[in-house]
């Protein structure tokens, strides 16, 4: 078992940026992926950005790349989301994930073992 805990959401004006942080246990991590997702009300939860935790080349949405960058600190055994230049529709329920796997471009849920309870975050105008 692998338990997700995220951390760091909250309200943030547009064009402001945010850190979340996915602090993962249970398990040696270096054979999984992690990956970040939203949902927003309404919506289906969608793909935010995947990596794999012994290295690799990070995939994200087209939606958010070059604005986001995901990343492991191995010291801390967490997945960061950073999040710059922040937009009102990037306002969603953030929900960190894992898999046992190497391939770092999962991008559908259902590839997805393990889930966090997410962490809302709110884009004002």
């Amino acid at each position: 078992q692998v338990q997700l805990v995220e951390s760091g959401g909250g309200l943030v004006q547009a064009g402001g940026s945010l850190r979340l942080s996915c602090s993962a246990s249970g398990r040696t991590l270096s054979v999984y992926t992690m990956g970040w997702f939203r949902q927003a009300p309404g919506k289906e939860r969608e793909f935010v950005a995947a990596i794999t935790w012994g290295g690799g080349t990070p995939n994200y949405a087209d939606s958010v790349k070059g604005r986001f960058t995901i990343s492991r600190d191995y010291a801390k055994n967490t997945v960061d989301l950073h999040m710059n230049s922040l937009k009102p529709e990037d306002t969603a329920v953030y929900y960190c994930a894992a898999v046992r796997s190497t391939i770092g471009g999962l991008r559908y849920p259902v590839s997805y073992d393990y889930w966090g309870q997410g962490t809302q975050v709110t884009v004002s105008s």
